[in-house]
């Protein structure tokens, strides 16, 4: 639409499945999707708990040519242990106590598609061993079975931890991480987002308020001024909760900043202000300060953009697109 720079992706025409958002910090991780999303590399998406992880991979999957095919999903932290591999790649008639019947696992749902596995940090050794060798070869075996199957699958995989950390610490398979690792997207939490957040309450006075049928409350100046001082610690889907209580509780109001419910102001967290310096008393040219700030961590880091971008607080692929805003090669 003539205007809005809004990226969209909608599953099964459910608003809950929209990835909205028009700041460059999310625009440049909505870019590398689609252009991964042509191909069937394996994608790794980071970030914090919250950004909208799946809703990415949801964007790559009906991105790509698999959009017509099974979109399957695994948490694989909603597990227990002995029963991921199962779930994974299923299991033959006989194979446990239990297993009465030949039963896939998600691997095999989403012949022709899409297998989106969420916590992936949490898969257990064994599983990890089998799933490396999926993406390795195509091939799975289902438990009791006695061949390989090969099936047509493409995996995206998501965690809010640090997979190297959990590589140094012997938790998860070295091997494996590079093999996910093929194609990294990282999300920006909500407070790096410049803009979105008024945008994305307003979206969800209104979506909510249709779904509880109730008229949707109006959002004040200042309820927005106050929003935007929260750090937002559980990021989109915590902003989201906070306004599905507004509705529920104050629909049809116009609601100020002081109507916020006291146990959410109490707990609320405020941005940190750790800057070492003051603005001088005579201003400055904050553009100018930016790229001056971006060539010294890329020279802090021997021109390593990761580290750089890390040194800055910054996910890479803001950090990218702020070097491109600059020029800096």
């Amino acid at each position: 639409m003539k205007g809005n720079r809004m990226n969209r992706v909608t599953a099964n025409h459910d608003s809950r499945f929209e990835l909205v958002g028009e700041s460059p910090a999310l625009q440049a991780v909505v870019r590398s999707a689609r252009l991964v999303a042509a191909t069937d590399a394996t994608v790794l998406i980071l970030g914090e708990s919250g950004t909208g992880k799946e809703l990415l991979a949801r964007l790559v999957h009906q991105s790509s040519r698999r959009a017509q095919g099974p979109w399957i999903t695994l948490n694989c932290a909603a597990l227990p242990e002995d029963l991921v591999e199962s779930e994974l790649f299923g299991y033959r008639r006989g194979a446990f106590t239990g297993a009465q019947a030949d039963t896939p696992g998600r691997v095999q749902q989403a012949h022709g598609g899409t297998l989106f596995l969420d916590e992936v940090a949490e898969l257990p050794p064994a599983a990890q061993a089998k799933l490396l060798r999926f993406l390795e070869y195509g091939e799975c075996q289902a438990l009791g079975a006695g061949q390989v199957e090969r099936v047509d699958v493409r995996i995206l995989a998501a965690t809010h931890q640090d997979l190297r950390t959990k590589v140094a610490g012997g938790t998860f398979r070295e091997d494996l991480f590079y093999r996910l690792h093929v194609v990294p997207l990282e999300l920006p939490p909500l407070r790096e987002r410049d803009g979105d957040l008024s945008l994305l309450a307003k979206r969800f006075c209104k979506e909510l308020a249709g779904r509880h049928g109730v008229d949707p409350p109006s959002l004040s100046e200042d309820l927005l001024r106050r929003l935007a001082t929260h750090d937002w610690p559980g990021n989109v889907r915590e902003l989201r909760n906070l306004i599905e209580r507004c509705v529920v509780l104050l629909h049809g109001h116009h609601i100020e900043a002081q109507d916020l419910p006291d146990d959410w102001l109490q707990a609320a967290v405020p941005r940190q202000d750790d800057t070492p310096w003051r603005l001088p008393e005579g201003g400055m040219n904050l553009e100018t300060l930016e790229g001056q700030l971006i060539r010294q961590a890329l020279d802090q880091a021997q021109g390593n953009r990761s580290l750089a971008a890390r040194l800055l607080g910054l996910s890479r692929d803001t950090f990218l697109y702020r070097m491109k805003k600059h020029t800096i090669a």
